[in-house]
């Protein structure tokens, strides 16, 4: 953000005070300065190379400085490294200070609980298992303290509500710090080992090739979700009468799946079929889908292709896995009168009926042009009615479970001005 909230910057300036005072007893220290300026050194190295090619921070050097370091020489590595790497967004020095004054408290805590526990002798000694103990230790002290901090800089810099600001963020940086702290400690150890620092390096040459991977598969997956927002929002402008079901659908499927206990993998599969259900709309001529007046049976067997367009579009795409099925099955019914195949019961796909129900719901509590949205009560009422004969009974009940705890908010999807005949599409409501 380019204007930083004054309270913001007062929460920089004692975070850089604390910074200070972790890094005061340095001229007191006897330590080999030599390696705190090498460490220094890789750390910025790294930190040029990650951040220019997108990999994120890189925290094996400097875990490894809080392994074989004083506290105050170990978070001293940190600073070149945060002050030199290139930063998103103004202003790049105020950004710049928070992040050397934030890896400085979280290098020091790291550094200061190794240390208590007496971690350096363990490293200086190669005593396994018992050095992983520190290590560990230290770890979560340095994951605690980013967390912490970084959950005050987003409720103040970027407004983010103080009950949802520190939400998630230890456990999310766990596994990936974690992992590096290893590195950390396997540095540590061959540093003091007879090989030296250069056996130590070498242990980067591996963390670089997995973060490299890593950072390909993100960019992935960014560029299949955009593709996959692209075609969303032509599904949208094709059928302005629609517009943001499907990203309210996608929402629902997340509430059934959650509710059904699926793990998170499949609830963001499930997420990504509400989302593409009705992607083949693009495959539609636009004048059936905008039609006054009623459909030709010949017209409704066009517009009925349209979950087989959709499975066509998207089935190239590897990451949507059983998604794909869902495109295609939304519209089956259990007793067999959907389509395209009208499958029965449990031959329609687990993520299809999931889709059925999400789909009908948000079509029901969304005001449309030609007609006013149905209340939630009277919505489920008509889901309930119809499982067993449309919808999977098991579905309707996890949403009406999930709709109990979290509540839905239905969105106006079309314009204001009235329309008396539906879209063809909406005729054909009693088919979904």
């Amino acid at each position: 953000m380019e204007a930083i909230p004054a309270r913001a910057r007062a929460y920089v300036a004692c975070v850089a005070l604390a910074a200070l005072l972790c890094l005061l007893p340095l001229p007191s220290l006897h330590t080999p300065w030599w390696a705190v300026a090498l460490l220094a050194a890789l750390y910025a190295g790294c930190e040029q190379i990650t951040r220019w090619r997108f990999l994120g921070t890189f925290y094996p050097v400097l875990l490894a400085g809080a392994f074989l370091l004083p506290p105050p020489a170990a978070a001293l590595v940190a600073v070149p490294g945060a002050l030199l790497s290139p930063v998103a967004g103004r202003p790049r020095a105020l950004r710049r200070i928070w992040r050397a004054a934030e890896l400085v408290v979280a290098v020091w805590a790291a550094a200061r609980v190794h240390w208590a526990l007496g971690g350096r002798d363990a490293v200086v000694a190669c005593d396994f298992p018992y050095a992983l103990l520190p290590a560990l230790a230290a770890v979560l002290a340095f994951c605690l303290v980013l967390s912490v901090l970084d959950g005050g800089i987003l409720a103040l810099a970027e407004r983010v509500p103080v009950r949802r600001a520190w939400r998630g963020l230890f456990l999310r940086s766990l596994a990936p710090i974690g992992v590096h702290g290893l590195a950390g400690l396997m540095m540590a150890v061959l540093w003091r080992s007879p090989y030296g620092p250069f056996a130590a390096l070498l242990v980067l040459l591996p963390m670089c090739v997995s973060a490299w991977v890593f950072a390909q598969y993100h960019r992935e997956r960014a560029a299949h979700q955009a593709t996959i927002r692209a075609l969303v929002q032509a599904v949208d402008i094709k059928d302005g009468y629609t517009r943001g079901h499907s990203e309210r659908v996608g929402h629902a499927s997340t509430m059934i799946a959650r509710e059904l206990g699926m793990d998170d993998e499949r609830v963001e599969v499930l997420r990504f079929a509400g989302i593409l259900h009705d992607v083949g709309k693009l495959g539609v001529p636009t004048r059936l889908l905008r039609k006054d007046g009623p459909l030709t049976p010949e017209e409704r067997r066009v517009i009925e292709l349209h979950p087989e367009y959709g499975h066509e579009m998207v089935r190239g795409i590897a990451f949507l896995g059983e998604a794909r099925a869902a495109v295609l099955h939304h519209h089956e019914r259990l007793d067999g009168s959907g389509y395209p195949y009208g499958l029965v019961g449990t031959q329609i796909p687990e993520c299809a009926r999931v889709v059925a129900v999400a789909d009908a719901f948000d079509a029901m509590t969304s005001t449309r042009s030609y007609r006013r949205a149905r209340p939630v009560p009277v919505a489920l009422e008509e889901l309930r009615r119809c499982a067993g004969a449309q919808f999977d009974p098991r579905m309707v009940e996890a949403l009406v479970r999930a709709l109990g705890r979290h509540g839905w908010h239905p969105a106006v999807t079309a314009g204001e001005e009235p329309h008396v005949t539906p879209p063809a599409e909406s005729r054909l409501g009693a088919r979904r």
